[in-house]
């Protein structure tokens, strides 16, 4: 794909004062509402606007992703003269954006018809339109194909062209309500091949399945969904080479969906397992001895299967997903997910901030999507977990250990003065808890790891030239050392060392 009809746009005013009345596209509105980004940190320029203060920006891949002003964006073209031929030949297309083919011809026809009957009111469109598309070398295609390669363009838009708000990071929303498939119909596609080929019995498939820890995950979830009574030699083998893997939800699975067959014989191979070590002993707990029958077998597993597992992918936490999308290299998938829901979670927080509302939300799901966020090394979006997750905290030990974790991010991302005030009113808690469940936090980890944070920023602070602020930040670090344990204190020591040696080389005077 190329950008030959922005070119020509560009070279020549009277082309690109055409494409701006009456298409609306106009290469003097790039001026975005806001600053935005993608969420992938892909490159993005804006090369038009429109009147309504939406956005033309063009993508590292050469797609066009439009953004109007009201939070909504979407890829509509795979390059920029693709994204003219449909705002040129659809000059209503945004009033098109959930038309597909399925429609039809005769309902896309009689909507663009009704479309462009408007814009004949205002403008001499039968002109313009034909003598614009020559100029900058566009074939005429019929609304029908353009709404097909609209509907087209408009899909891709996720994972890989999610645009978000680059301050606050939420993300915009769709540009249209086309039906998406649920996100573990992608994340399960690989695993569901794969055991499609285990079941045709070839040994070479077997040991790559077996022997790659995703790949023999993923095949296990695909079994759950798609169970058959000639999987249990196939079921054994994953359960064998899943032990490798210590405790998981897919040893766990594995060791349900055998059982499930009610076979004795496979009760030596299941304590086996059981005993791999202490986790998987708490794991598979309640297991039936090896004197068992059949039929006991089959009770535990089905218990297990039906408080844990079932055949309804749309039943399973969504971090299973997230968590095998971003193991086999989904990264994207995953992030879009994440953000999606890190969105819902924060608009139901502000809900709850109205007068009256009663409930509260539950920060476990925040301090989960931080971790996942983390994973796939996505620091501000996990920072912006966090914060919502530290302002739900009840407990003082709760809201140290959340501002703590805050804390870090901001020095990790450079957000320095920011941690700096994130630390100050975690001493704040530690001088004035306001409850008992900070009693013994000299003595423990969490006095040691808030003189560490504190110790860590001072360096930061250093290395970004601000000395006055690192000479401050390493006194409190100073004090806290002072109030710890012995035990404790003597694990921090040598990083308060190498900090105090940082401050003070740095030139600073104190």
């Amino acid at each position: 794909m190329t950008d030959h009809a922005l070119r020509l746009l560009r070279q020549h005013a009277h082309l690109a004062e055409l494409a701006a009345f009456p298409f609306d596209f106009d290469l003097n509105r790039t001026d975005h509402v806001e600053q935005v980004r993608l969420a992938s940190g892909a490159p993005l320029r804006p090369v038009a606007g429109d009147g309504a203060g939406g956005t033309y920006f063009v993508c590292a891949d050469g797609s066009v992703l439009y953004a109007d002003s009201e939070g909504s964006a979407g890829i509509i073209g795979s390059s920029v003269d693709e994204a003219l031929e449909t705002v040129i030949g659809l000059p209503g297309w945004r009033d098109h954006l959930d038309l597909s083919p399925s429609d039809g011809p005769e309902k896309i026809l009689a909507a663009v018809a009704e479309t462009e009957d408007e814009f004949r009111e205002d403008y001499d469109l039968d002109e313009a339109r034909p003598r614009l598309r020559a100029a900058l070398g566009l074939p005429e295609r019929s609304p029908v194909e353009l709404i097909g390669r609209l509907y087209a363009a408009l899909l891709r838009t996720e994972p890989d062209f999610l645009l978000l708000n680059a301050e606050e990071g939420c993300a915009y929303d769709l540009l249209d309500r086309h039906p998406r498939p649920p996100l573990w119909e992608p994340v399960l596609a690989r695993g569901r091949a794969d055991l499609a080929a285990l079941r045709v019995g070839d040994r070479t498939v077997w040991d790559a399945v077996a022997g790659d820890p995703v790949r023999r995950r993923l095949a296990l979830r695909a079994a759950q969904f798609d169970r058959a009574d000639g999987d249990l030699e196939l079921l054994r083998e994953l359960l064998r080479r899943e032990r490798e893997s210590s405790m998981s939800d897919e040893l766990r699975l594995a060791a349900v969906l055998v059982g499930l067959h009610g076979r004795v014989e496979d009760l030596p191979l299941l304590h086996e397992v059981r005993e791999t070590d202490y986790d998987t002993a708490c794991g598979l707990g309640g297991m039936p001895g090896q004197d068992a029958d059949g039929t006991a077998l089959r009770e535990w597993a089905r218990e297990l299967d039906e408080s844990l597992f079932g055949t309804d992918p749309s039943d399973e936490p969504p971090s299973t997903w997230t968590g095998l999308a971003a193991d086999q290299g989904l990264v994207e998938v995953a992030r879009v997910a994440l953000i999606r829901r890190l969105d819902e979670i924060e608009t139901d927080q502000s809900l709850l901030r109205r007068p009256g509302a009663p409930a509260t939300l539950n920060p476990a799901p925040l301090s989960g999507l931080a971790h996942e966020f983390e994973e796939l090394g996505d620091r501000v979006q996990a920072l912006r977990a966090q914060r919502l997750c530290a302002a739900l905290q009840e407990t003082a030990w709760d809201r140290v250990s959340a501002r703590l974790r805050q804390a870090r991010l901001e020095r990790e991302t450079g957000q320095l003065a920011e941690a700096m005030a994130t630390l100050a009113g975690l001493r704040g808690t530690l001088a004035d808890p306001g409850d008992a469940s900070l009693r013994h936090w000299r003595d423990v980890n969490l006095g040691r790891f808030v003189a560490e944070e504190h110790y860590a920023l001072a360096c930061a602070l250093v290395e970004a030239g601000l000395r006055e602020e690192a000479r401050v930040t390493l006194a409190a670090a100073e004090s806290i050392l002072g109030e710890l344990s012995e035990a404790a204190g003597r694990a921090v020591r040598e990083l308060a060392e190498d900090a105090a040696a940082r401050v003070r080389d740095s030139g600073d005077p104190g």
